[in-house]
């Protein structure tokens, strides 16, 4: 039996103020919130609102029938926390239903996978535990920004426990193979791989309101009979895009949300089903090892990372940045890890890309990519003197990571600590408990019991 893995992303840019050569050492605030809470309140209004309603009506008219998953962008949450408030309480409506499940993803929603592994694995945590904090929901599937993917970082997710991780179907990955199928981590069986399949995905998320396109306009009983088509030992069908698609790149005006409302009903008459990505990794076998030594993303034709580092100043930027994040992260100051957030999400490498791009690229109030590229230097050069007034240039790499084996294993002999406290305290409220027993068996508690008088030896004349 076929069935549907749908999903959507969330994310929030955070615009960047122009910042001159002159305000380094001056000025330590970077962002032009007036255009960071104009564009947030936008996308609520015009996509994220409309949608999750949508979609809540889904899951009441369908039952447990039609489910959901998301994934938030810790970057993300914040904004909407300042700025969107609603749409967070709509999402925790959704997550009650019990139809809904939320992943866990990279805080910033950047490129920490490729550039420095701890900080990759203490982002995810973050973003696992805000999960938690606002859903109830401890994520078993991971989805890194952008499905950024190769084996090394499936490798990793493993390490950390998921059960399995979205990633692109990208052809040059699979060749003569489907992405129809549930697959499994080439260095790790244990994680699965759940493909997107870019054609349906970007049927709704790119073409659906083009009158170009050679299918223009899509009906829902035309999708879903191409879904009925496949062969039918190709089971999985992975839909994922952003939740702007709806709203933002696809009008309201375009009917967009009542072709969504029509899949289910289709998919229903032909006994297509719904499944949540960990239902997926937890019901059905794997094919197969998937080998994918270079990365791949969901991003251009090309599906790899060239969008944010292919060129000469996105591979400056991104080196310059994090050379630093060992030393952000020892550091552990509110504020520089605010920052450090914010300056690592991905469209600030992106806004930087000279490559034409099927999707457009969001510069704020900057003109072009090398616009955007001084000034997040002129920010970048700022934030490095902060980082290196906690801890000087003095301090040779050497040094540096013999601090952060101490640091590592000391946490790891205070988890060991809590974990022996945890068991002994227990142990002490069992023994508690056996002696409350023993009293009322006595008929009696300790205060009725009198203590023995202690003998005393005579004294010496």
């Amino acid at each position: 039996m076929k069935t549907i893995c749908l999903y959507f992303e969330i994310h929030q840019i955070i615009h960047l103020r122009r910042y001159r050569f002159f305000d380094i050492g001056a000025d330590h605030y970077y962002y032009d919130d007036y255009e960071t809470e104009r564009s947030i309140s936008e996308i609520a209004e015009r996509s994220y609102m409309p949608a999750l309603e949508t979609l809540l009506q889904m899951i009441r008219e369908n039952g447990n029938y039609f489910k959901v998953a998301f994934s938030l962008s810790g970057v993300g949450i914040e904004s909407l926390e300042q700025y969107a408030p609603q749409v967070l309480e709509k999402l925790q409506e959704l997550s009650e239903t019990g139809c809904v499940e939320f992943l866990a993803e990279p805080y910033s929603h950047g490129l920490s996978s490729l550039g420095n592994e701890e900080c990759f694995k203490l982002e995810v945590k973050r973003m696992s535990q805000k999960i938690k904090e606002y859903f109830g929901q401890t994520p078993k599937v991971l989805r890194n920004s952008s499905l950024i993917y190769n084996d090394e970082i499936g490798y990793l997710a493993a390490q950390m426990g998921f059960k399995g991780m979205l990633t692109e179907g990208a052809k040059h990955v699979l060749g003569w193979k489907s992405p129809h199928y549930l697959y499994h981590c080439a260095l790790n069986p244990d994680l699965k791989l759940l493909l997107r399949d870019y054609h349906l995905s970007d049927d709704i998320s790119l073409r659906f309101n083009n009158p170009e396109w050679n299918e223009f306009p899509l009906f829902a009983n035309k999708y879903v009979d191409k879904i009925a088509a496949l062969p039918a030992e190709e089971q999985f069908v992975g839909i994922f895009m952003n939740l702007s698609a709806l709203g933002i790149e696809q009008p309201l005006s375009s009917n967009i949300l009542e072709f969504l409302k029509a899949i289910p009903v289709f998919a229903r008459k032909q006994g297509i089903t719904f499944s949540l990505p960990t239902e997926v990794c937890l019901k059905m076998k794997s094919a197969g090892a998937l080998d994918v030594p270079h990365e791949i993303s969901w991003l251009d034709e090309e599906r790899n990372v060239s969008t944010w580092l292919g060129n000469e100043m996105q591979r400056e930027a991104f080196k310059k940045l994090y050379e630093i994040a060992d030393r952000v992260r020892i550091a552990n100051d509110p504020r520089l890890n605010q920052d450090w957030d914010y300056l690592q999400a991905s469209n600030n490498f992106r806004a930087m890309s000279t490559k034409p791009s099927l999707v457009g690229i969001d510069r704020g109030i900057f003109t072009s990519p090398f616009d955007v590229f001084t000034n997040y230097m002129n920010i970048l050069g700022d934030f490095i003197t902060r980082v290196k007034k906690l801890y000087p240039e003095e301090i040779d790499n050497e040094e540096l990571n013999s601090l952060l084996i101490t640091i590592r294993n000391q946490g790891e002999e205070l988890e060991m600590k809590e974990k022996e406290v945890s068991r002994l305290q227990a142990k002490v409220e069992k023994l508690e408990s056996e002696s409350d027993k023993l009293r009322k068996e006595l008929g009696g508690s300790s205060s009725d019991v009198k203590p023995k008088p202690k003998a005393t030896k005579a004294k010496k004349v």
